[in-house]
């Protein structure tokens, strides 16, 4: 990891050869650890009870961020993110209203909880484990407030794993994953961490949180992602046969028998002439238009979704790429809210 990355381990290195009474620090965490889970109960609490007293939603979307740069293997500009992505949507470029014509301002359509305090957790000395925890616990939480369903702003992809594993805890059961992605982040332990951005979907597959994965726009995959993808059964269709899946893909029916679907996105599934701004740049990936085209037609419960690796150190000034996160976050949206 990066040296960003490890200031809460340094911070508790220094506490502890300052021979600080490690009960004292632990009482100190499991504080912050309360505090950041009661600010997003609460918040949650409220949309909540709003959205239920408006009436008429089954299901309503909820905006959830996670800051979290650290377990990126290049650049952890990710962690700067989910504001970026706010400002977007509501910056006044365009109107409110989806493409299928929902609108975002009715809170039945659209809520925010805010933020998981991902760097502060990380000050208090909270380590990986605990921190995947307590976004697993923030996503159950948004959850617990029907109708409220998730959709989190990333954050590299290291915070899929907590919330899929989040989502299938809290519905009882395994669910269907859509994963757009340059690259199928299956990695056993990329560098030597399990949590690593790479290996976030092995977590959730050796979990059995997904029983189908269908990974769209691989362009970046060697020997252990296609071995990986075999061990679990993963559906992986690779940017080169794009031309011939293409129908299949734009005309999918899942979750069938299962508890939903989830969709990820990793802003790099797409071609950087569209999503400039990550830290991954893959050039001969889909156009927008693409995964709107499998995003629109695609048969599901969509229970959940994150769009993730936004990196605003690589955007364009104008904020390109945060404004195509926001449009994904728009459509997304849509597709949720019932």
């Amino acid at each position: 990891m990066k040296s960003a990355g490890r200031l809460g381990v340094n911070y508790m290195q220094k506490l502890h050869a300052s021979n600080v009474p490690i009960e004292l620090v632990e009482k100190g965490q499991n504080r912050v650890i309360e505090a950041s889970l009661t600010l997003i109960r609460e918040r949650a609490k409220l949309k909540g009870e709003l959205v239920r007293a408006l009436g008429g939603a089954a299901a309503s979307t909820s905006l959830l961020g996670v800051p979290l740069g650290h377990n990126s293997s290049f650049l952890q500009g990710p962690a700067f993110a989910p504001p970026r992505i706010r400002e977007a949507i509501w910056c006044g470029s365009t109107n409110s209203t989806t493409e299928e014509g929902k609108e975002l301002n009715d809170p039945r359509i659209l809520t925010d909880v805010g933020d998981v305090p991902v760097q502060e957790l990380r000050d208090a000395g909270v380590d990986d484990d605990r921190l995947m925890s307590i976004i697993s616990e923030s996503v159950k939480l948004v959850m617990e407030e029907d109708p409220l369903c998730p959709l989190v702003l990333g954050g590299d992809h290291s915070i899929s794993y907590p919330v899929v594993r989040a989502v299938s805890e809290k519905l009882g059961g395994p669910i269907d994953i859509l994963h757009f992605d340059a690259h199928p982040d299956i990695y056993h332990a990329f560098e030597g961490n399990k949590y690593s951005h790479a290996s976030s979907f092995a977590r959730i597959m050796e979990g059995g949180y997904a029983r189908r994965l269908l990974q769209v726009g691989i362009r970046s995959i060697n020997k252990e992602g296609r071995e990986q993808g075999k061990r679990f059964g993963v559906e992986q269709y690779e940017m080169r046969t794009f031309s011939r899946d293409r129908q299949f893909l734009e005309n999918l029916k899942l979750g069938e028998g299962v508890k939903g679907v989830y969709i990820s996105v990793d802003l790099d599934c797409m071609d950087p002439a569209f999503a400039p701004g990550v830290s991954h740049i893959e050039p001969g990936g889909l156009s927008f238009r693409d995964v709107l085209n499998i995003l629109h037609n695609l048969q599901a419960d969509v229970v959940g979704a994150d769009v993730v690796e936004l990196n605003p150190q690589r955007d364009t000034v104008d904020g390109m790429t945060a404004m195509v996160a926001a449009k994904l976050v728009r459509e997304l949206t849509a597709k949720i809210s019932k």
